[in-house]
């Protein structure tokens, strides 16, 4: 059996194999609301044979959406519309899982095959974006933050925690906090970003406090039996790389005493010109840095969309779960075919039964 096909088991989750689905935002919600393709696009992924899909980074507040077209859980209703999808990945073998974010200073911009630019002051689609500081993200994103006061960030941490609770009444078994992206999040531990000369603001520890003290709130809300785990991004790939990463490293250790179950290990994406060695599983050596001196269980995406890459990331203990996913959109059965180029015997048996029979019998 490969490594890659072995289940893995956190907390009382367990996934059928070490494949997951990372959050892919589709754009095309309303309000907030996702609709039949969000349904579509869930359970294609899930009927597949990925062990763990995650729905798209979904907003815990109206002012956190990336775009206008992102889906939100900031109320009941847009809470419930989920269900179906919850219910149609549980069908097809795979756990349901939700990352839930704010956009921070990169919302409020069009979607990206419209632009991928903030829009524009004179269009009532906009909205006014929210940040430690008021610095701009710059390039394609100039849009002027509002520096965040005291209480934006304790509504923030309640939106998060509000958020998490509906995830959990609709069904949801694997959370994920997005702090990576450079997303609000991101932009409180990030120097760039981040100059505030309060207790959120300066040293590593300040600049953490956020991330922190909003992890803690869920870790109240959330059951102690289900996977609470987050998406971080743990350097810039700038010139500050090796203390943003021992910053980074340290944080995570924190949040681990915390209760932090998994660290999906990211980039931080807080200046639109760092300059990332982009190839197939470049984010596995620093996965598997922060996997042994926190010892925690990691993922990663970025490049392990070939199955030898993502066996091997497996097999060398660099990741636990690997995050594959443009590979998945342009093929949903790439579990499938994984299993058939690593040679494993009757791979259909990665698909539902109804799948596999036909292709084996015939």
């Amino acid at each position: 059996m490969s490594a890659l096909f072995q289940p893995f088991t956190l907390k009382d989750v367990t996934l059928r194999n070490r494949i997951a689905v990372p959050p892919m935002c589709q754009y095309s919600a309303t309000d907030g609301l996702i609709n039949d393709w969000h349904q579509v696009h869930l359970a294609a992924l899930a009927r597949g044979g990925a062990g763990l899909v995650i729905v798209e980074a979904t907003a815990v507040a109206p002012e956190g959406r990336i775009t206008p077209g992102c889906a939100g859980i900031w109320n009941d209703h847009l809470a419930q519309a989920f269900a179906p999808a919850v219910q149609a990945i549980k069908a097809a073998g795979s756990v349901p899982g939700i990352q839930i974010a704010h956009a921070g200073r990169k919302a409020s911009a069009n979607r990206p095959w419209e632009g991928d630019d903030h829009i524009a002051e004179d269009d009532a689609r906009g909205w006014q974006t929210i940040a430690p500081s008021a610095i701009p993200f710059g390039a394609h994103l100039p849009k002027t933050p509002e520096a965040m006061t005291l209480d934006d960030i304790a509504r923030v941490r309640d939106d998060f925690v509000a958020a998490a609770r509906r995830a959990l009444e609709v069904g949801f078994e694997w959370l994920e906090l997005h702090f990576a992206h450079g997303y609000l999040a991101q932009s409180f531990f990030s120097e760039h970003s981040n100059q505030r000369t309060d207790a959120y603001g300066g040293n590593a520890e300040n600049r953490g406090r956020f991330l922190r003290e909003t992890f803690a709130a869920v870790r109240e809300v959330w059951p102690a039996h289900l996977p609470l785990t987050i998406r971080f991004g743990v350097l810039e790939f700038d010139d500050r790389d090796e203390q943003t990463l021992i910053e980074s490293i340290d944080l995570t250790k924190q949040l681990k005493t915390d209760g932090l179950d998994m660290i999906s290990v990211s980039i931080g994406f807080s200046i639109p010109d760092s300059k990332i060695p982009w190839a197939p599983g470049f984010m596995g050596p620093i996965a598997e840095r922060v996997r042994r001196e926190v010892g925690i269980p990691v993922s990663s995406a970025w490049g392990f969309g070939e199955p030898h890459i993502a066996e091997k990331a497996v097999k060398d203990n660099q990741l636990d779960v690997v995050m594959v996913g443009k590979a998945h959109l342009a093929n949903p059965h790439w579990a499938y075919l994984a299993a058939r180029e690593l040679g494993i015997d009757k791979a259909s048996w990665t698909l539902p039964a109804p799948y596999a029979h036909w292709l084996e019998r015939y």
